[in-house]
């Protein structure tokens, strides 16, 4: 059913039992409360795909692997961006929560795939308390054709007028690479492959990509 995961997408279905023997125990016990995983980027082996467990303390982070026929419910950050629950938040106040309501209908005016991440994601798709006052607005776009440097400083602009910290990262064909860089004025910039970060020219060259 889910056989092509995308990094960011939350993923249910892996129990603690799967874990190695090494796996941390606050890993096999966030697994127990049957939260989701995280996609992340990395080499996989056939039908399984690369995930990351996140505990409630920041620095409880923990690679993993997950089959894919174990997966059961899949939510991306477009669904999470569609579904719209930030709108019922219990902080609407927050700053990141602040820029969501006001970028949402600016971002969908661009006719691409957008969506919500970081621990803001987490807890829109989950319901599992993980944002905080401070946290920021973790934002993907899919950008399936190249974008170019002035159209990236216009959206960088566009973002600059919202409160809080934003992060968006491209979604090219070959990886990410994070709006800012794109908008800035070096000659390479750095993309977030499955195989590992490169620096390229252009994120939507497939030559460069594989140089």
């Amino acid at each position: 059913m889910h056989h092509n995961p995308r990094p960011h997408d939350l993923l249910w279905g892996l129990r603690p039992e799967q874990l190695p023997q090494e796996a941390p125990a606050w890993a096999r016990a966030v697994l127990g409360g049957h939260v989701p995983v995280v996609v992340r980027r990395a080499p996989a082996e056939p039908g399984w795909v690369a995930v990351g467990i996140r505990g409630a303390a920041r620095e409880q982070r923990h690679a993993a692997w997950m089959r894919l026929s174990d997966i059961s419910r899949l939510v991306s950050p477009q669904a999470v961006a569609r579904a719209g629950r930030w709108r019922h938040h219990p902080r609407p106040y927050w700053p990141a929560l602040c820029a969501l309501s006001q970028l949402a209908p600016r971002l969908d005016e661009l006719s691409l795939a957008w969506g919500v991440t970081g621990s803001l994601g987490f807890e829109l798709a989950s319901g599992i308390s993980a944002a905080h006052p401070d946290s920021d607005l973790d934002l993907s776009l899919r950008v399936p054709h190249p974008l170019s440097r002035d159209e990236a400083r216009a959206l960088c602009a566009l973002l600059d007028q919202a409160p809080g910290r934003i992060d968006l990262q491209l979604e090219t064909p070959y990886g990410a690479v994070a709006l800012r860089e794109w908008a800035g004025e070096a000659s390479r910039v750095l993309l977030k492959t499955q195989n590992g970060p490169l620096l390229v020219r252009d994120p939507w060259q497939v030559q460069q990509v594989a140089a």
